[in-house]
């Protein structure tokens, strides 16, 4: 088994920045892709970000492209730099991962992840 734990959140206004955090424990090892997920109040879990096992790729949503960064600090934790930050940016973000067996892709849908984290809250409000 794999936990997540998100960290990071928080109340920022309207063009701030946040950076969160997602460290993974137990049953962890270099081939984890992971990825950032959001869901805001009415909506469905959308994706945001992804990266691979390796670090070598990485993928956006259209929405967040060019404002934020996924990157792996360590091959156990990954950190979202959101830059830019606007109201429709709100919302519940989780962090995602999955065993990838060495291959070095990384994954989109929410499906394709099976551990996640509780999320963390972020708020982009004046």
């Amino acid at each position: 088994q794999v936990q997540l734990v998100e960290s990071g959140g928080g109340l920022v206004h309207p063009g701030g920045s946040l950076r969160l955090s997602c460290a993974a424990s137990g049953r962890t090892g270099s081939y984890y892709a992971m990825a950032w997920f959001r869901q805001a109040p009415g909506r469905e879990r959308d994706f945001v970000a992804a990266i691979s096992w390796s670090a070598s790729s990485t993928y956006y949503a259209d929405s967040v492209k060019g404002r934020f960064t996924i990157s792996r600090d360590n091959k156990n934790t990954v950190a979202l730099q959101m830059n830019s930050l606007e109201p429709e940016d709100t919302a519940v973000y989780y962090c995602a991962a999955r065993y990838t067996s060495g291959r070095d892709y990384t994954f989109l849908a929410s499906y394709d992840y099976n551990y996640w984290g509780q999320g963390t809250q972020v708020t982009v409000s004046s």
